[in-house]
C-alpha cells in the first residue's frame, strides 16, 4: 500500500492536513468536472497511451539520458552525481512531456482553442509547439515582467503561431498569468482547453500534470538500476509549482530509502522576504482554486528564475512536507547563478536558472556524502533562454564577475 493518500477529488491527506481539492466558482467547477471525466477516460486507454508514447519517442526524443557528471563529482569530492537530462527534450525542458499529453486530451475533447500560462516561457513554448503540431489556435498569458526578461522565449512562441498576452496586474509575473488564464477559461470553457503547466491549480490539474511528468522518475529509476544496480540515496529537483520535482519524486515515493529533496528559490535571501519559498516559510492557504503552502506576502514573491517565481506550490509537495516524506530547502539567487556557471564550465552543460537551484543544492550536499553514495539531480531545462538575462546582470555588476564566480 502506498504512503500517498489522495482521494478521487484530488485531496491529498486528511483532516486538518488536507491539500489540493477544488475551490472554484460553480461555472468553472463544471468545466473542471468535464476535464476530469475526459482525463479518467483516456489516461489508461490503450490507443491514447500508444499515441502518447509515439510522440514522446519520435517527437520529444525520449528516453533522455541519465548522465554521470564526472567532473562535477570529482570537483566536489563526495557522492556520485547523475543528471536527468530533461534539457535535451525537444523545446529544451520537461514541459513538453505534459503538453504532449494534454494536447492529445484536448484533441479528443474537440477543443477549438488552447490557452496556457507561463513564467520562464518554457511551458509557453512547449504549448505553442504542440498547438502548431496539431493546428490548434493558442493564447499564452505571461507576466509583463517575465515578457521583458524572457524576450527570446516570447519570440519563439510568436514564431510558432501563438498569441502572447501580457498580464499587467500585481507583480506582473507568473501568479498574475495564472489569474488571467483561469479567468479566460471560466469565461470560454465551452470551446477552450486550459493547458496548465505545473502541478498546481484545482483538481484535476495536479494529478493530470503529475501523470504526464512521472515519466521522468520512471526512466530515472530504470536507468540508475541499470547503471549502478541499486536505487539512489538522494534525488533532488527545483520547486516552483513543482511539476519537474513531482515527475521525478512520484515513482520513488514508496522507496523510503531514497531521500527526496525539493529546492525552492530563496531569492534575495529568506530573511529579506523577497523569495519564492512557501514550503520553507509559508502556511496552508487557498490560492488559484486549491489548498497548499502559500507565502505570507505574495506581493514580495521573487526569484532570479522566472519559472520559480510563484507564491504557492503544488498540493502534492505540500503533502510530502506535511508527512515528512520529502525535505524542502532553499537556495538564493547568487548560489543559483554560481551553479549555473559552474556546471557550464565543468560539464559543458548550460542549465536553466530554475534547474541551477537544484544543482546548487547538490553542490552543497554532495561533499558531505561518501563516494559510494549516489545522487540524481533533475536537470529540468537548458539555459539558452537565460544567457541574455545573466549577461545583463553581469554587465550591471549585480553579482560577482565571470572570473570570480563558478570556479
Amino acid at each position: 500500500m502506498s504512503i500517498l493518500q489522495v482521494t478521487k477529488d484530488g485531496v491529498f491527506g486528511e483532516g486538518s492536513h488536507e491539500f489540493g481539492g477544488s475551490y472554484v466558482p460553480e461555472q468553472l467547477g463544471r468545466a473542471l468536472e468535464k476535464l476530469n471525466e475526459a482525463f479518467e477516460k483516456y489516461k489508461d486507454d490503450q490507443a491514447f497511451e500508444m499515441e502518447l508514447q509515439y510522440y514522446l519517442k519520435e517527437y520529444v526524443g525520449r528516453p533522455n539520458p541519465l548522465y554521470f557528471a564526472e567532473r562535477l563529482t570529482n570537483k566536489l569530492g563526495g557522492a556520485k552525481i547523475y543528471l536527468k537530462r530533461e534539457d535535451l527534450n525537444h523545446t529544451g525542458a520537461h514541459k513538453i512531456n505534459n503538453t504532449i499529453g494534454q494536447v492529445l486530451l484536448a484533441k479528443r475533447m474537440n477543443a477549438k482553442r488552447i490557452i496556457a500560462e507561463t513564467g520562464a516561457g518554457q511551458h509557453g513554448v512547449a504549448t505553442a509547439t504542440v498547438c502548431a503540431l496539431f493546428n490548434i489556435p493558442c493564447t499564452i498569458y505571461m507576466g509583463e515582467v517575465d515578457i521583458q526578461r524572457q524576450a527570446l522565449n516570447v519570440f519563439r512562441m510568436q514564431i510558432l503561431g501563438a498569441e502572447v498576452v501580457a498580464a499587467k496586474s500585481g507583480n506582473r509575473t507568473l501568479k498574475e498569468a495564472v489569474d488571467e488564464a483561469l479567468a479566460d477559461f471560466a469565461e470560454n470553457y465551452d470551446n477552450t482547453f486550459y493547458l496548465l503547466g505545473s502541478c498546481v491549480g484545482p483538481h484535476p490539474f495536479p494529478l493530470m500534470v503529475r501523470h504526464f511528468q512521472s515519466i521522468i522518475g520512471r526512466e530515472a529509476k530504470t536507468q540508475i538500476l541499470n547503471k549502478e544496480g541499486r536505487l539512489p540515496d538522494v534525488i533532488t529537483a527545483c520547486v516552483g509549482g513543482g511539476s519537474n520535482a513531482v515527475g521525478l519524486f512520484y515513482p520513488f515515493v514508496d522507496d523510503l530509502e531514497v531521500k527526496m529533496v525539493g529546492v525552492e528559490p530563496a531569492g534575495k535571501g529568506i530573511e529579506t522576504g523577497f523569495h519564492a519559498a512557501p514550503l520553507s516559510t509559508g502556511k496552508p492557504d487557498i490560492i488559484h482554486g486549491f489548498k497548499c503552502y502559500v507565502m505570507d506576502k505574495a506581493e514580495q514573491c521573487h526569484s532570479i528564475a522566472a519559472g520559480l517565481d510563484y507564491p504557492g506550490v503544488g498540493p502534492e509537495h505540500s503533502y510530502y512536507k506535511q508527512i515528512g516524506r520529502a525535505e524542502y530547502v532553499s537556495v538564493n539567487d547568487e548560489e543559483a547563478l554560481n551553479a549555473f556557471l559552474t556546471l557550464s564550465k565543468l560539464e559543458g552543460i548550460i542549465p536553466a536558472l530554475e534547474s541551477s537551484h537544484a544543482v546548487a543544492y547538490a553542490m552543497k550536499l554532495a561533499p558531505t556524502m561518501s563516494k559510494d553514495q549516489i545522487m540524481i539531480v533533475n536537470l529540468s531545462g537548458r539555459g539558452d533562454k537565460d544567457v541574455t538575462q545573466v549577461f545583463e546582470m553581469m554587465q550591471m555588476n549585480e553579482f560577482k564577475s565571470m572570473s570570480e564566480i563558478g570556479k
